[in-house]
């Protein structure tokens, strides 16, 4: 075990025993991404149309939302190596929160376009903060469970609450509008950080689930250099990212090509969230069975979505919100478990930091052009889609070929 596993648990500090078992920790930190969920993936169900409201084009929402995912990843350059110079998960982890729980429902009271989208990047920053101190206990009690099961898990109940979350905020705007949408989800927020602070009594040490045992696929720690099979991964998921359009860009296809009223653009996301938590439970579990092969799916899932969710006939717009939503399922839990067993125990954060930056850099890149090119043809984000999942299958095939 490395020096830098043992931070979590100070020389200093009194030691206090974990009163959960690693299930039971993973199973309660779902609970509390699920209700920041209810709070966040509930906004983030109504971005797009709420900032046309207040003037926003097809390209400015794709840059807008582009640019939140990527300073939810790219920042994680500098959270990751901070996880891991202080071991200071839980304190990252709860302000991460904070930030989030405070952002979203202050866009009630935003009435011109650039403090909402001020908020929305404040949002994602948040995010940033807690990500990779949160996924390095995540992966520090399922040293023995799974990397896939657990991450899995984690996403399942994730989603729940991104599921519920744009229902919630589609009967509020069936009610009164946008700003009571937004400012309902104060409640859960509350209720996310309640629950947060409690998990930290009751699991001061998370690193000490894993004290003793040897981590499954990781390489050894051999310096601080990470292994160029990460880089090699890195490399295919931002080539695959860049092809997959964020939901901001189609909620405004619904809402300004007139497929869906207002109200149930969120319901569509809550079926793509419904759509996510089983698609990550499936695919957890392959990859704890066949490894990094089973990953594959994800690229014919992002190709199919412009085919679907730039539709003018709501029935193919629904099935484009499920495919969508199953795609986001597999990135956001599988390719992030993967992580923690391509690298060394020590180095998780950074690793976590320089992944998610690459992934958010070229989401937001490719959201940009996304955003640009629907506005002069979808069917040249038909092919641009189409374009990055061939090249990204084509670096993926000597990835997948090594054991």
């Amino acid at each position: 075990m490395s020096a830098g596993e043992f931070r979590s648990a100070p020389a200093d500090a009194p030691r206090i025993r974990n009163r959960l078992a690693p299930l039971r920790f993973v199973l309660a930190f779902g609970v509390v991404s699920m209700l920041a969920d209810v709070v966040y993936e509930g906004a983030r169900s109504v971005t797009g149309p709420y900032l046309g409201t207040l003037g926003a084009s097809a390209a400015l929402v794709g840059f807008v939302t582009g640019a939140g995912e990527a300073v939810a990843l790219v920042a994680r350059l500098f959270t990751g190596p901070l996880s891991d110079r202080t071991g200071r998960h839980w304190p990252l982890s709860i302000t991460g929160y904070t930030l989030t729980i405070v952002a979203v429902p202050l866009l009630a009271l935003a009435q011109w376009l650039w403090p909402a989208t001020g908020l929305v990047i404040a949002e994602r920053f948040g995010k940033a903060v807690r990500a990779p101190a949160r996924d390095t206990m995540l992966a520090q009690a399922s040293s023995d469970m799974g990397r896939g099961r657990a991450f899995a898990i984690h996403e399942a109940l994730d989603q729940s609450g991104a599921l519920t979350g744009p229902l919630l905020v589609a009967a509020m705007i069936a009610i009164s509008g946008y700003r009571l949408g937004f400012a309902v989800l104060a409640v859960p927020g509350a209720l996310a950080l309640a629950t947060l602070l409690w998990l930290r009594r009751a699991v001061p040490y998370p690193g000490d689930y894993e004290s003793g045992h040897r981590r499954r696929g990781a390489e050894p720690a051999t310096g601080d250099r990470l292994p160029a099979r990460f880089w090699l991964y890195a490399a295919f998921t931002a080539i695959s990212m860049a092809g997959f359009a964020t939901f901001g860009v189609l909620s405004l296809h619904m809402h300004i090509r007139h497929v869906l009223a207002d109200a149930l653009i969120p319901v569509t996301y809550a079926a793509a969230m419904g759509a996510a938590a089983p698609a990550a439970l499936a695919s957890g579990r392959l990859y704890d069975r066949i490894g990094l092969r089973g990953l594959i799916i994800a690229l014919p899932l992002s190709a199919i979505v412009p085919l679907l969710s730039f539709a003018t006939n709501p029935a193919l717009v629904w099935a484009g919100a499920i495919v969508w939503g199953a795609a986001m399922g597999i990135h956001e839990s599988t390719l992030r478990a993967a992580v923690a067993d391509l690298v060394p125990a020590h180095r998780r954060g950074t690793a976590y930091g320089i992944f998610t930056a690459a992934y958010g850099l070229a989401w937001l890149a490719g959201s940009t052009v996304i955003g640009a090119l629907y506005s002069q043809s979808i069917t040249a984000v038909a092919v641009f889609t189409v374009a990055t999942q061939v090249l990204a299958l084509v670096v993926f095939i000597p990835l997948a070929s090594r054991r």
